[in-house]
Parts: C-alpha cells; structure tokens; sequence
C-alpha cells in the first residue's frame, strides 16, 4: 500500500498544477487559518528534496507571493470590516489574539509583523488588527513582502532537506517534514507568549511612571 501511495507521489511531481494548488492555498490561508498552507508548502519541498520535482527555485517565489497576497487581503478585511463585526471574531480566543495583536503591533510592530507569519492563527489576528488599527499600508506592504520571503524559503528548504534524506520514501519525508514544522511552529508560538508576557509589566510600570510624573 505504501509503495503504491509512494509511486503515485513521485508520479506526481512534476505536475504543473501543484503550483497553482500552492499559490491557491498561500492566498486563501492568508485570511482563512483552516486552509494548512505549510503543510502543503513543506510537502512539496520534502518532495523536490526526494524527487528531484517541484523545483524549489518555483515552490519558493510562488508560495511567498501567494503570502503576500494572503496576509494583504487580511490587512484590507481589518480595514473595511473592523475586529469585531462577525461572530467569530467576538469569541474569546479570537478576541484575545485580537488584543494581543493590537499591544504587540504597538510595542514591535515591524518584527511582529515578520514573525507572526511563522503563527497561523497569529498572522492573522495581526494582519487584520493592522489594518483595524490603521497602521500605514506603506509600512505593512514591503514587510508582509520580507516576511513571505523569509517564511517560504525556510519551510520550502526545511521540507527539501529533510525530504532529501528519504529519496526512496518521499511519503515517509513529507510526514516527517511536517512534523518537524508543527513543533518549530509551536515553539516560535511559545516563545512570542513568553517574550510578550515578560515585556508587558515592563510597559506597565514605565505607563505608571509617566502618570506619576504628570
């Protein structure tokens, strides 16, 4: 059975459409988190890293530009349409990744703009609080731009060297590789939590200050 799914994989490869499947799925995941955009970015680079095919130099440009797209149409959905107007957005969660958004976006916006595309749910949550907030397209554009960039060519080579240690099992690559994303993803989730909770008693006391002074 394996053999079979494995010889259908490598089949596969150099299909023209996986590359419109990607950009789809980059764009769509930009504003929709249920869409696994690095599960298909990572599977396709531990598949280039096994076969040979897709060809990272394509995989690369075509997910971070699919990035871009996904994380602009999220800013423009925060401008038009607010943090709270839909029932999903008023749930706790949602409305407390809202609220950590908007703090970061004020405290580090470039880096947290850049290192929040490593984050599903969080990318989104601080695109669309950007745009909710207004902060300026003219900043938020090239960064989103670095930021896909950045975060293709890590997932795409990840999954392309890992792949590249299972030529014979591009399946059993591709699991691997995925999984090595979900946990490099989670600890960047953890640390931004650690690095945000340690950061804000230090704004607090400095706002405190300042009233005490006035």
């Amino acid at each position: 059975m394996l053999d079979s799914i494995n010889d259908f994989i490598i089949s596969e490869s150099d299909a023209l459409w996986l590359y419109p499947l990607l950009f789809s799925v980059c764009i769509i995941d930009g504003f929709f988190p249920p869409v696994p955009s690095e599960t298909v970015l990572v599977t396709l680079g531990s598949l280039g890293g096994a076969t040979g095919e897709p060809y990272l130099w394509a995989v690369i440009p075509v997910a971070a530009l699919g990035a871009v797209i996904g994380d602009n149409i999220a800013y423009s959905i925060g401008k038009f349409v607010g943090t709270d107007r839909w029932a999903w957005m008023r749930k706790p969660k949602t409305a407390a990744a809202f609220a950590w958004a908007r703090r970061a976006l004020d405290e580090r916006g470039p880096v947290i703009i850049v290192t929040a595309r490593f984050i599903p749910v969080g990318r989104i949550a601080v695109n669309i609080t950007a745009g909710a907030t207004g902060y300026p397209r003219r900043v938020f554009f090239p960064l989103t731009v670095v930021a896909g960039l950045i975060w293709a060519s890590y997932s795409a080579l990840m999954g392309h060297f890992v792949g590249s240690w299972f030529e014979s099992q591009p399946l059993l690559g591709a699991v691997i590789s995925i999984c090595v994303a979900v946990v490099v993803g989670f600890i960047v989730d953890k640390l931004m939590q650690r690095f945000q909770a340690r950061k804000r008693p230090a704004a607090d006391e400095d706002a405190q200050s300042e009233e005490s002074t006035h």
